[in-house]
């Protein structure tokens, strides 16, 4: 490719040279051989990560049940067994996320506490669909600017007037979409199918487990990789809970 280059180069300075001194020189520029985005790129970055997490979210009858794995992971390698990959927004509002690890932290830190500001500054609570048109705006203004945040989010909560579960799906580009269910990482690989097949809307919380408990056998079963089971919470009219969650469930291999 370098020579090719070369030899183009020369030909043009050749024939260049032929034409009156009032002609400009012609400048040729080729694309390199390698990818247009840059290693060190949020969206190279993004596509590194994407699937060293696993994110799942549920929604049921009154309720959205969410869960993110606990290792903190650096390709094949673990830094960490007991990580925290959720954030409370305010009552009745749960944020998940996957991305890399100072942009996952900082934005969460950044949309919790302008979400609490909010709250103060006018004495009431955003409704879910309010907190993720809200993240989706900032994520998408942070994509334009010359520091986008990679981080892969799912956003749950319970509408604390009509008391209807919401599940909204959102990655790095600042895409959002509303969902019954949802998955990042490695869970949307072997997930999604399971979800499709036994999901319905009026699900109770304990059909929900049920579900949750099939997704996690899919992924012992199938994945040769240890991300050290998942923290599990729910959203409810009630509030935001931590549930028990068998992690040391052992599974066949297939």
């Amino acid at each position: 490719m370098t020579q090719h280059r070369a030899a183009l180069r020369l030909r043009l300075a050749s024939s260049s040279s032929r034409h009156s001194s009032s002609t400009r020189p012609v400048t040729l520029f080729l694309p390199s051989s390698s990818s247009s985005s840059s290693p060190s790129s949020p969206l190279h970055l993004s596509a590194k990560r994407i699937i060293d997490y696993v994110l799942l979210g549920i929604t049921g009858k009154d309720f959205v049940l969410m869960a993110a794995s606990k290792a903190a992971m650096r390709g094949p390698t673990i830094l960490k067994a007991e990580d925290d990959k959720t954030r409370q927004l305010n009552k009745h509002n749960l944020m998940i996320y996957s991305g890399e690890a100072g942009d996952t932290v900082q934005f969460a830190e950044y949309i919790n506490a302008n979400i609490s500001l909010y709250s103060m500054r006018n004495d009431s609570e955003l409704r879910p669909e309010a907190v993720a048109n809200f993240v989706r705006s900032e994520l998408a203004r942070s994509l334009r600017s010359r520091n986008a945040y990679s981080v892969n989010l799912l956003l749950g909560g319970v509408d604390p007037i009509s008391e209807k579960p919401h599940l909204y799906w959102m990655d790095y580009l600042a895409s959002l979409a509303p969902v019954p269910y949802a998955a990042h990482g490695y869970a949307q690989y072997y997930c999604l199918s399971t979800l499709d097949k036994h999901h319905h809307p009026d699900i109770t919380l304990e059909q929900g487990l049920k579900l949750l408990t099939m997704c996690t056998d899919e992924l012992k079963r199938r994945l040769p990789i240890d991300y050290k089971g998942v923290l599990v919470k729910v959203v409810t009219k009630d509030g935001v809970k931590v549930l028990d969650f068998d992690n040391d469930r052992i599974v066949k291999s297939a």
